[in-house]
């Protein structure tokens, strides 16, 4: 990859590297959204507890989160999906 930055853009040889020209399928952002909020509602319960003291409050604010931020990474991984910066 440092290879790649490093060449020169004019140069006409071929490299091994494989331009992805596809999107991500709303499939894809369904799993990374879900296995993120799992490691992310996971710190806000034990934040949560921490300051609260309460295992139950922790437990109902990691619930709601949990729906709220997964709707809400979807909805921001399939904008930056149709972002053509850094691609």
């Amino acid at each position: 990859m440092i290879d790649q930055v490093l060449t020169n853009p004019n140069q006409t040889e071929k490299t091994t590297y494989k331009t992805d020209s596809t999107k991500e399928k709303p499939i894809r952002s369904i799993a990374k959204s879900i296995s993120w909020r799992i490691i992310g509602t996971i710190d806000t319960m034990i934040i949560s507890w921490i300051i609260t003291g309460k295992l139950n409050t922790a437990l109902l604010i990691g619930g709601v989160e949990v729906v709220t931020k997964m709707v809400l990474y979807f909805f921001h991984e399939r904008i930056w999906n149709s972002v053509k910066w850094g691609k």
